[in-house]
């Protein structure tokens, strides 16, 4: 995908801490960048994944992630995450995303993240809350966050 078919993307500089000894990102923090856009996402469609609804309370689990390494991050170095929804499920929701150096066009990671939302007192699997799914509908199409 482009940068241009996400509307929402979140900043991150590579810390020492993250990079391995061949000097780029070490490949399970790829899994944390795409965490955090997906909260930040969350957060700008004025959302959480934990809520009470009238329906009860509801909160998501992963059920996959995939990482696809395209090209090196390197210490110290400005990315791009973003972050944007596939049309949920009844139950799942899909998160794409994709990791590029600030401001270009270099795809260096694409993934892929589904979460599955749950009842707390059984941990099945249950239907996506329509407060949840409208407000994500509101925000991918470029709608302000309630």
């Amino acid at each position: 995908m482009a940068r241009s078919e996400f509307r929402f993307s979140w900043p991150l500089r590579v810390r020492y801490s993250e990079i391995d000894a061949q000097n780029v990102v070490f490949n399970a923090h790829y899994l944390t960048y795409y965490d955090v856009a997906i909260t930040e996402y969350l957060r700008a469609a004025g959302l959480v994944s934990l809520q009470t609804t009238p329906e009860g309370v509801f909160d998501f689990h992963v059920v996959k992630s995939t990482v696809e390494y395209r090209a090196p991050i390197r210490f110290d170095e400005d990315i791009e995450v973003f972050c944007r929804t596939a049309p949920p499920g009844r139950s799942s929701l899909a998160f794409l995303l994709e990791i590029h150096g600030a401001g270009r066009e270099d795809l260096r990671s694409a993934g892929e993240i589904i979460w599955v939302n749950a009842d707390q007192a059984t941990h099945r699997s249950a239907p996506i809350p329509h407060g949840f799914r409208k407000a994500l509908s509101a925000f991918e199409a470029g709608e302000p966050a309630v």
